[in-house]
């Protein structure tokens, strides 16, 4: 069966308006991502004390459960929908560049998403490194495996969306 879809353009806009003194200090980014034809949109409850899986790439020849190809991936956003409580993003990092099967988590870096507040990165694939033996600049990247939610003691409703090609 051959696609019907035709690919799209997705427009990123960024706005921040801040006026200090009366003198507008605020600012507009925006960008385009050409060539998408598939893209992963949810809003979801993640349970209290649990840690839910919201995101997972894997290569081609392993592409289940509905995570998306690695390679494909040109755009996420992860925005935690609560207006009180912040959650934990847990980004599991496959440092194994396994192109052959399945991807294996091997390191992990949590960053804290407060309420109404989003996260946003390109691509999945060679695009974060961790390295906790010192302050060191990392170039050598790896591959965004999965994102993880914890949403602590409370549950918590969170939007992901994915872009890809």
């Amino acid at each position: 069966m051959a696609s019907t879809i035709s690919a799209g353009t997705l427009k990123v806009k960024i706005i921040e308006e801040i006026k200090l003194n009366g003198k507008d200090q605020g600012g507009v980014t925006s960008f385009n991502i050409a060539s998408v034809n598939e893209i992963y949109k949810r809003i979801l409850t993640c349970p209290a004390n649990v840690d839910t899986t919201v995101f997972r790439s894997g290569v081609t020849v392993d592409v289940t459960d509905s995570s998306m190809d690695v390679q494909d991936v040109k755009y996420i956003r992860l925005t935690n929908l609560d207006n009180a409580d912040s959650i934990n993003v847990n980004l599991q990092v496959d440092v194994t560049e396994s192109g052959s099967g399945a991807s294996a988590v091997n390191e992990t870096a949590t960053l804290l998403l407060a309420a109404g507040h989003s996260f946003i990165m390109g691509t999945s694939h060679d695009s974060i490194a961790v390295y906790d033996a010192d302050g060191s600049v990392q170039t050598v990247l790896h591959d965004l495996e999965s994102i993880l939610v914890d949403p602590g003691s409370n549950a918590i409703d969170i939007e992901i969306l994915v872009a890809s090609a």
